[in-house]
């Protein structure tokens, strides 16, 4: 039966095909994704009870890691089941609807955590270069004001991509060559005119994340001279381990996911497994590391595992 309703343009379900390319062993490259999923899954539910039940650990930096594991559950979990499902089971049909709900809340999470890490960076800022006024500058009242205004603009930014969608005729096109619902992926199937759709993205993605990365790096540019002007070697140590944490996930989080939005618009050469596999691994590889490079470099978080997983003797 085809995906497309009697009378309409819009199909009832599109076909994820996986991996393009890799059909017949794509069930193998499931296993270490899966494996990765899990990692994910019990690294940020550990870091999140941590923080949850030590109110030593209730401070801004905590708080926005705490968002930030919220949020990467919320990333792997809209795709990893149904990617499994696709890659185990051949379960590759995907309903109209579902595919915009899975697209929303993909690009809604990366941008959230975009946000997220700008204020990770503004934190680490205020912490290291006015470190007498950081508790004053930083209030709780202030925080949930940062992590509410993230949130919003996550969620309203995103929002018009799957209303535009909608108003889209897609004829007979509805297989997917990707393993996700990702927005260009989808808009390319229409058979309409789909400016409007792509220069938007583009708009948002450009906008929002180059404000995003610029306000980073302008962050770290000025943390850095901090650094560098302290009078003991030993505190300037200190204070790069400090940063050296939050820019692996920093570059571990915009590496790939630039990658993939440039492969989509300009990289036509680039092999389709290739690109698919690294959009796979965008989904999965931050939210696997956070807990894990956080969890190692912070010693607060890293005691408090300890204490939480020893076993006394008899």
């Amino acid at each position: 039966m085809s995906p497309i309703n009697n009378g309409s343009l819009r199909p009832s379900a599109f076909l994820l095909v996986g991996i393009p390319g890799l059909e017949t062993t794509q069930h193998w490259v499931a296993i270490p994704l899966c494996f990765m999923y899990i990692v994910a899954l019990l690294g940020n539910g550990i870091v999140l009870f941590v923080i949850r039940t030590d109110p030593s650990l209730h401070e801004p930096m905590y708080v926005f890691l705490a968002m930030l594991t919220i949020t990467d559950l919320v990333l792997s979990t809209s795709t990893l089941p149904k990617m499994l499902s696709i890659f185990w089971l051949g379960s590759r049909e995907i309903g109209f609807h579902a595919c915009l709900t899975q697209l929303f809340f993909i690009h809604a999470s990366s941008l959230v955590e975009s946000g997220i890490l700008v204020a990770m960076a503004l934190d680490r800022y205020v912490a290291i270069c006015n470190p007498l006024r950081h508790v004053a500058i930083l209030k709780i009242s202030t925080v949930a004001k940062i992590a509410l205004l993230v949130l919003v603009r996550g969620l309203v930014v995103i929002a018009p991509l799957p209303l535009l969608l909608r108003r889209l005729p897609f004829c007979q096109a509805y297989i997917i060559p990707h393993s996700y619902c990702e927005h260009m992926a989808v808009v390319k199937l229409a058979c309409t005119d789909t400016t409007v759709n792509a220069a938007y993205g583009l708009l948002v993605a450009l906008l929002v994340g180059g404000l995003d990365g610029m306000s980073i790096t302008l962050s770290y540019v000025m943390i850095l001279q901090a650094v560098f002007g302290l009078p003991s070697t030993q505190a300037r140590l200190k204070a790069l381990s400090t940063c050296m944490s939050h820019i692996c996930i920093i570059l571990m989080f915009y590496v790939p996911g630039f990658f993939s939005f440039l492969v989509h618009r300009f990289g036509q050469n680039v092999p389709n497994p290739i690109h698919i596999l690294l959009a796979n691994l965008y989904l999965l590889v931050s939210p696997m590391l956070n807990p894990i490079v956080y969890g190692v470099k912070t010693k607060q978080i890293r005691s408090r595992v300890t204490r939480l997983f020893h076993v006394r003797g008899p």
